[in-house]
């Protein structure tokens, strides 16, 4: 059951840090998922662990981290298609 609330978890902070961003995350559903679990790896490790813990994710730094991996993806895949 723990591993569900983590993909639940993950996907709503890929999707609401899409939002924030204003641009989609590449492959959906999955996308968002990757998104947020990145995400919270990559913010967990810049910003540490603060603000509320939910299913394992530090939700602040989860988002901030998601925030800054879309946006490099979203930079990546626009130079890859000017090509």
């Amino acid at each position: 059951m723990g591993f569900l609330w983590a993909l639940i978890v993950g996907g709503l902070i890929g999707w609401v840090a899409s939002l924030i961003i204003g641009k989609d995350v590449p492959g959906g559903i999955i996308g968002n998922i990757v998104a947020g679990f990145v995400g919270a790896m990559i913010g967990q490790a810049i910003f540490g662990t603060m603000g509320p813990d939910i299913a394992g994710f530090a939700i602040i730094p989860a988002i901030l981290g998601a925030i800054i991996l879309i946006f490099i993806v979203s930079l990546v895949l626009r130079s890859v298609r000017r090509k």
